[in-house]
């Protein structure tokens, strides 16, 4: 008889050792061996993981990925240019749109937060040159992490810096835990617990 896999992690159908928060789908599996945790540079895509880390916060991630499609299709691919010039009509299209998570404030926040990426880019020449000057010391971050580590590491020092200079320039909905979550997503820590496969494979290993 097998052992069961360390705390924190399950056996894949291909026996392959996974993270344990995303058992739940194979859309969440996918969404973990192929995007959570890898490095991105591409400012659209930038601006979408950290407006769907706002919209995440007081629901489940999962509910926002199976919503991710129709957030796209309602933000028009979250071209920061393109909803930057959002009006009350779109806001109001978006309030309607029951594919998405319907939250006033979060659409408005959406809108003004491309607003200051824009101004971001015109000041750093892109959002990624000046979300990745906040990139943690690989050295400070924890080498074999457990499934107990991670749990407990809800914000840190640079998510928390950051998410006071973004709130500095205007932004909103970007408080440490979300930020952190979106250091998360976007590759600038690697947090696959210690064991999971995926984790080996991140440049960030």
């Amino acid at each position: 008889m097998s052992a069961a896999p360390p705390e924190g992690l399950f056996a894949g159908d291909d026996g392959a050792l996974r993270c344990a928060w995303c058992a739940a789908t194979p859309l969440y599996q996918r969404y973990h061996d192929a995007e959570w945790g890898f490095p991105v540079h591409d400012d659209r895509r930038l601006f979408e993981k950290i407006s769907l880390e706002g919209f995440q916060a007081g629901l489940s991630w999962l509910t926002i990925l199976n919503k991710r499609e129709a957030f796209r299709a309602g933000f028009a691919g979250f071209d920061p240019e393109r909803v930057a010039r959002f009006g009350e009509a779109d806001v109001e299209r978006l309030l309607q749109d029951a594919g998405i998570v319907r939250h006033r404030g979060k659409i408005e926040s959406t809108i003004n937060n491309a607003q200051r990426v824009l101004a971001l880019q015109q000041e750093f020449g892109s959002f990624d040159a000046y979300v990745w000057r906040w990139a943690p010391a690989p050295a400070s971050r924890p080498q074999q992490p457990s499934w107990a580590t991670l749990r407990a590491m809800t914000t840190s020092a640079e998510a928390t810096a950051l998410s006071k200079d973004l709130k500095k320039r205007g932004f909103s909905f970007v408080g440490p835990t979300t930020v952190y979550a979106f250091m998360q997503a976007m590759g600038m820590v690697n947090d696959h617990v210690h064991g999971c496969h995926v984790r080996h494979l991140s440049p960030l290993a």
